[in-house]
């Protein structure tokens, strides 16, 4: 290899195809420059262009660390180039030459990814001879000065996919499966993918588009785009690949205390002493609870980001009362703005509002028509975060609910909308994570040092501003509750660490229904060992709400506390929601673990065990941290289930004491009170020390606490100190 600090005679590199300045290569023929350069430790980052320079867009790559490529070095050949990159090598293979068909001279240029071994982990596809095709494939587009694009890849048919965020389907490896890259309510598309082979695939670009990953090719597509861009890793383990995939798009920030522990909400607490009440509630019957929260209509009008004073009459008495209670009170912002907003002749005058490109310019309809903010203009966001600092966090506020983060149009009709940054076919996919921007970097330039907010949407990079991501409004189904388990690890694996569900789902549950209860527990089994622990949905019957002049307002759903749907079922919850609270040394751990080191926390087997064969199949289970595997109930009526223990470990029963060697299937007996849960043997004593203090075999290892009030502090508070009561103590498999 070249030492990038020796001279190279001027004659020689003019007549290289490939030029270097330092470790960054450039190649341009034909109308196209491309150039490939490293970017962290063991990565590169390639961009191509159609006449012109490549730009250097943020999208969601942060600058890479100097030192982490200081020891990158390229080789310039007459045919091409090569780059290494500590465990990653590219190779620049270069061909110019008459071409019959078309009459004069033509280039290419083909890239190439091995591993630190010589392994080959990717290739752009091979021009097929006479089939003449085209790797990275611009068309221009008529009228734009963007062009469609597709990028296409040799595809190995033996390697496992995962990532690319959360699409409600119960799919693990993503190998034969083709996705829309385009947000919606409950799906999430972070373009960012690992594969089994060894490597991790970023495609920077927020377009709308779509990414397919068949047996014959792997192609991504974006539909108006002014360059291609992606960014690649190579790593031995899924933990090496999501280690530097953090440090290429940011760290989660520490998990503010407040996220550890019990969220409480429905649709919707409609007036402060209700909302007051339950908290009073969890209190008086000894109930752990972190965060309660105000959810949407508590405004008077859609980007207004008020209280309404009929029904929040004093809201810094409120939130005083549930500092007193231990608890921190959350605000819904959606970005929508009512044509009634006092708000909207501001926003339009100053061009903070998305545009329609064609029709009348209403965007969404629900409860009135409305526009979306645009998030994607600095003004707009320093505008959102100011409006919301002097009406919410006046108040004490802290902590935010951005709901409709896709944003939800109400048809998705992505070429019909533009932003500040351009049309939506280009950016839109950028939207959630300029959301969950603008209320960070204002939250943080005012000082709060502990930020974390629920965004219904992210993109790559929407960790590092707080985003806190749950999956939308799913519905109540078991069905449902299935596909959070395989959405979870995979928006892990895509770099969001910070993952929560509707406990129960959000459409249609019945409080009165025994069906649904059955369903409630599993979920709130689940719910238990999420990264996030938070009660939420739109329940049956509802209850309308007037005010005092006989106007209506939005509905609320029905009940949703613990104690809401019978003494059996409460009963359950109860202990589950004091087992979490025994969790919250192992969850701070594991959030410290995401914050520092990229590591997922809700996480496939495969990620601590790629050895494992089995471990990259398993679909209905899952590791909370490193030590806590998972295997909640998915099926209506079940009372048993297999569950399988990776080899490489021996696996210690939760509710049972009995130790299991790792490689083998075990039936485990799951009554309705009872969730699979199977802990580690490596890190047992300090899993168990911290919970029970004790492990004895036939007893149990896990132990909730039937602490007071107040044991779930406000943020900064740390757990309960109040030891284990005897009439409470249960174990994860009689929670």
């Amino acid at each position: 290899m070249t030492d990038p600090t020796t001279p190279v005679p001027a004659a020689v590199l003019a007549a290289l195809p490939v030029r270097a300045d330092g470790t960054r290569l450039t190649w341009r023929s034909g109308g196209e420059t491309v150039v490939v350069e490293p970017w962290g430790r063991d990565s590169v980052r390639v961009r191509a262009v159609v006449l012109g320079d490549v730009e250097d867009t943020d999208w969601a790559l942060l600058p890479p660390d100097s030192e982490a490529c200081d020891a990158a070095r390229v080789e310039l050949r007459a045919d091409g180039a090569t780059l290494v990159n500590g465990g990653i090598r590219v190779e620049l293979t270069t061909t110019t030459g008459f071409s019959e068909v078309v009459g004069y001279e033509v280039s290419h240029c083909e890239l190439a990814f091995y591993d630190a071994d010589g392994r080959l982990l990717l290739r752009e596809l091979d021009r097929g001879g006479s089939l003449q095709l085209r790797a990275r494939n611009f068309r221009p587009r008529l009228g734009d000065d963007g062009h469609t694009l597709t990028a296409s890849f040799e595809s190995d048919p033996d390697e496992k996919l995962y990532g690319m965020g959360q699409y409600q389907q119960h799919v693990l490896d993503l190998k034969g499966s083709t996705f829309e890259l385009a947000h919606r309510n409950s799906q999430a598309s972070v373009p960012f993918v690992m594969s089994s082979g060894g490597y991790g695939f970023l495609w920077h670009d927020p377009a709308i588009g779509r990414a397919t990953f068949a047996r014959n090719r792997t192609e991504w597509h974006a539909e108006s785009t002014r360059q291609l861009d992606y960014w690649v890793t190579a790593g031995r383990t899924p933990a090496q690949i999501t280690r530097a995939y953090a440090d290429a798009t940011g760290h989660a920030p520490m998990m503010p205390e407040r996220g550890l522990g019990f969220w409480q909400c429905k649709l919707r607490y409609w007036n402060q002493e209700q909302l007051l009440e339950v908290a009073r509630e969890h209190r008086r019957r000894g109930l752990p609870l972190d965060v309660i929260v105000a959810d949407f209509f508590h405004w008077p009008k859609m980007g207004d980001y008020r209280f309404e004073d009929e029904f929040w009459p004093d809201p810094s008495v409120m939130v005083a009362e549930l500092r007193d209670l231990g608890v921190e009170l959350m605000v819904s912002v959606w970005p929508q703005v009512s044509l009634e907003s006092e708000n909207d002749s501001h926003l339009r005058r100053n061009n903070l509002l998305v545009r329609a490109d064609r029709g009348i310019d209403v965007q969404m309809a629900f409860q009135g028509p409305s526009t979306f903010l645009d998030v994607t203009n600095p003004e707009t966001r320093r505008w959102l975060w100011e409006t919301c600092r002097r009406n919410y966090g006046a108040h004490g506020i802290r902590t935010f609910w951005l709901d409709e983060a896709e944003p939800e149009y109400g048809v998705y009709d992505y070429d019909a909308f533009r932003y500040h940054l351009g049309p939506a076919l280009r950016v839109g996919n950028v939207y959630p994570q300029a959301f969950a921007r603008a209320f960070y970097e204002g939250q943080v330039a005012d000082g709060e040092s502990e930020v974390v907010n629920l965004v219904r949407c992210v993109w790559a990079g929407s960790q590092r501003y707080g985003a806190l991501a749950w999956s939308g409004d799913i519905s109540s189904t078991f069905g449902d509750l299935a596909r959070q388990v395989t959405a979870g690890i995979h928006m892990g694996v895509a770099g969001i660490p910070w993952f929560t569900t509707d406990i129960g789902g959000f459409h249609r549950g019945d409080v009165t229904d025994p069906a649904f209860h059955e369903l409630l527990v599993r979920w709130f089994q689940l719910g238990a060992f999420s990264p996030v622990m938070r009660l939420h949905g739109d329940r049956l019957p509802q209850e309308d709400v007037v005010a005092a002049d006989g106007s209506p307002r939005l509905a609320s759903g029905g009940p949703n506390e613990l104690w809401s749907f019978g003494d059996d079922v409460y009963g359950v919850l109860e202990r589950y929601v004091h087992l979490r609270e025994t969790l919250r040394d192992y969850v701070r751990d594991a959030m410290r673990a995401a914050h520092t080191d990229g590591q997922p926390v809700m996480r496939g087997l495969f990620h601590d065990f790629p050895d494992d064969a089995r471990a990259w199949d398993v679909d209905d289970q899952f590791l909370l941290g490193p030590d806590v595997l998972v295997a909640p109930v998915l099926t209506a009526g079940a009372r048993e289930r297999d569950v399988y223990l990776p080899a490489g470990a021996r696996w210690t029963d939760a509710a049972t004491g009995q130790v299991h060697d790792g490689g083998t299937t075990v039936r485990a007996d799951a009554p309705l009170d009872v969730v699979p849960v199977f802990l580690r043997d490596g890190a047992l004593p300090q899993v168990v020390g911290r919970t029970t203090g004790r492990v004895a075999p036939g007893a149990p290892v896990v132990e909730a606490s039937t602490a007071g009030p107040g044991a779930a502090g406000p943020s900064g508070a740390g757990p309960s100190t109040a030891g284990p009561s005897t009439a409470g103590a249960t174990t994860a498999g009689a929670a």
